[in-house]
């Protein structure tokens, strides 16, 4: 496969990003406020490929990641009265902290076991969500108030909720984030993590930590998913144990696999290709589900390898 050279890679994401955000000019309310929803999500769903699909770690346990995120940011604001970049500083300090005492312990395990393990973890931080109902708000979750949602800028001040300013909020993460996830799988740690997902042993008989290094990419991966939780506490101004739910450590890895495991763009085509279909198809019939179902059989027979990943496969090797 042909790797892209640096100014191609860069200027490909560069010109997602400028796409991006000359839609925001264009797309009517709906599709406006529902992309910057997607933006957010595909955030998470980086922080998730970042080990999935460059480590090979297989976890059911990202819930938890962007949830401590999420409470940790929505928390912050509702309880503690805290701005908008202290919140969302707290959200992440939560998420990496929470994804470093994880990954110390679920990295002792692999394969399946990890998958269960991350499973186990992510359930026992549902359960204390709801066992602590008189903070976190437990099954009818909190919201957070318009007037904790102000993003103070010198003598400016602005509000998450205006569309605009949130759809460019979101923009603005997900830009970040894209470019961090493209220069860090193109770095010499990058190709690391690939050695070991293609051979572990082999990488440890060249000399490197594995345990370490895995170590890394959970804490990255983590610390990922809590910005999107994070942000998504602020700019959609909801924090809710649904969240937490196993479902939702489902829904990322589904996105990955839509849109190519590996690739840095996949997840973005992933998150907005499931959202449009079932938003699509709900308009038409109750049974919208069962046309979902069948669309995702299709994808996986005629790209097996998600989208972006079969494209790269079939016509595009250079893609990252």
């Amino acid at each position: 496969m042909k790797e892209a050279s640096p100014a191609k890679a860069y200027a490909l994401h560069l010109g997602v990003i400028a796409l991006l955000f000359a839609l925001s000019f264009v797309l009517l309310e709906y599709h406006h406020g529902l992309l910057a929803r997607i933006m957010v999500l595909a955030v998470f769903a980086m922080g998730y490929n970042m080990l999935f699909g460059y480590v090979g770690l297989l976890s059911l346990g990202h819930a938890m990641f962007f949830s401590a995120g999420l409470y940790g940011a929505g928390l912050a604001v509702i309880h503690l009265g805290w701005s908008v970049p202290a919140a969302f500083a707290a959200g992440l300090a939560c998420g990496a902290l929470l994804a470093l005492v994880i990954g110390l312990l679920a990295l002792r395990t692999s394969g399946v076991a990890f998958m269960i393990v991350t499973m186990m973890f992510a359930q026992v931080f549902y359960l204390i969500i709801l066992y602590f109902a008189a903070w976190t708000g437990g099954d009818q979750g909190l919201v957070v108030p318009q007037s904790g949602r102000v993003l103070v800028l010198g003598d400016t001040s602005l509000g998450l909720t205006n569309p605009t300013v949130r759809y460019m909020s979101a923009l603005v993460l997900f830009s970040i984030v894209l470019l961090v996830t493209l220069g860090t799988v193109r770095s010499r740690y990058g190709r690391v993590l690939v050695a070991i997902r293609e051979n572990d042993e082999r990488t440890k008989m060249l000399g490197y930590d594995i345990f370490s290094n895995k170590l890394v990419a959970v804490v990255v991966s983590g610390t990922i998913c809590a910005a999107s939780g994070a942000a998504y506490a602020l700019l959609f101004g909801y924090v809710g144990s649904t969240f937490a739910s196993v479902q939702y450590s489902i829904l990322p890895l589904l996105w990955v696999l839509l849109g190519g495991a590996a690739t840095t763009l996949g997840p973005l085509i992933g998150t907005l290709f499931m959202y449009y279909v079932v938003d699509i198809t709900s308009g038409y019939t109750s049974a919208y589900l069962l046309i979902v179902g069948i669309a995702l059989i299709l994808l996986v027979l005629f790209f097996p390898r998600g989208i972006l990943g079969t494209i790269r496969q079939r016509w595009l090797g250079w893609l990252p």
